[in-house]
């Protein structure tokens, strides 16, 4: 038994922010903005993009890209952000109901901004184990750049966030586009490093004066930033090196990397590590950091460029607040025994 991925859909909203613009909020300098951070362009949400219905909108072109009917789908995962349409509530039923899936049921995941890559491996778990489970639509919104203050210069590495939608349609015995091994490290003692300190069980009742809060702050910004880099990079490749030899590969099998939205330094040094050209990835400037939806519009791009082609072994690189980095690995194109 395989698990295989057999329908791809994105959704950006129309409205963008370019780097000057985040230049003149921020006071950075625009060369610093789009050559270090870089950010050419990120989308931002209209009113109408809802967390919901970037994830609707995405579901739909996956359901058209797989050529299936949504009353096909016996599962809707939805991994997108816990920034939602509304406070507890469940996103997945919402979507369910809208696409017309009216044969599945559905439950909220998130792992942060590894949920897509800890989705598929949810969902490839849920195929195998139940035989009346064969087809899974994971569905993404975000819209955490609701709660960016651009005036907090600590969080200035979260200036690339913006808004967008992702799904994936996942069948069992698809015969292409394989999903193999996925492999997740956290680390609990940045739980609390990076949060919105407001409207949490941890601060409630709310005060008025809590609004002015609602967003992103990091307290002690120097410990964080060192502690931070003593490790993210490794443990970047320790989960692509894990996910690799669980999945039966090396680093010299890597035919495309869809990594998310990174400092360019950043960006360029893995690339270098992992001994692979520009012309094995795509750097999302004109995108930012769209959260776990990052890797799905990575291979959208790569299979619209040509970078991924019949064959290609694709390895996802996620890695979110809290801190959870994660890596997945897909064989794009025809399944062989």
């Amino acid at each position: 038994m395989h698990i295989g991925i057999i329908g791809l859909g994105v959704y950006v909203p129309e409205n963008y922010m370019t780097y000057k613009d985040i230049s003149q909020i921020t006071g950075i300098p625009e060369n610093v903005v789009r050559d270090k951070m870089g950010i050419v362009k990120k989308p931002i949400p209209s009113q109408k993009d809802t967390t919901s219905f970037m994830g609707i909108m995405a579901a739909k072109e996956a359901i058209e890209n797989a050529g299936i009917s949504p009353g096909e789908i016996d599962v809707v995962i939805w991994n997108g952000a816990q920034h939602k349409d509304y406070p507890n509530w469940l996103a997945g039923v919402k979507v369910a109901y809208e696409i017309g899936a009216f044969n599945s049921w559905s439950f909220d995941m998130e792992a942060m901004c590894g949920s897509m890559i800890v989705g598929m491996e949810v969902a490839k778990s849920l195929m195998m184990a139940n035989s009346d489970i064969n087809t899974v639509l994971l569905v993404s919104g975000y819209r955490n750049v609701d709660m960016i203050n651009y005036n907090h210069k600590p969080t200035s590495f979260m200036f690339d966030v913006g808004a967008g939608g992702s799904a994936v349609i996942l069948k069992k015995n698809a015969r292409k586009n394989v999903v193999f091994s996925t492999h997740s490290i956290v680390d609990g003692s940045f739980s609390e490093d990076v949060i919105v300190p407001v409207f949490g069980s941890k601060k409630w009742p709310p005060k008025r004066e809590d609004v002015e809060n609602f967003y992103f702050h990091i307290y002690q910004p120097d410990v964080f930033k060192e502690k931070l880099s003593k490790v993210t990079l490794s443990n970047f490749y320790d989960v692509i090196d894990k996910a690799l030899e669980k999945s039966g590969f090396t680093r010299k099998d890597i035919g495309y990397l869809a990594i998310l939205h990174i400092k360019r330094s950043a960006h360029i040094e893995v690339l270098k590590t992992l001994k692979l050209s520009e012309n094995q990835t795509t750097y999302l400037e004109n995108y930012g950091h769209i959260g776990q939806n990052d890797q799905i519009i990575s291979i959208v791009e790569g299979l619209s460029s040509g970078k991924i082609k019949n064959g290609t072994l694709i390895v996802m690189v996620g890695a979110g607040v809290g801190w959870t980095w994660n890596a997945g690995v897909i064989k794009w194109g025809d399944y062989r025994e």
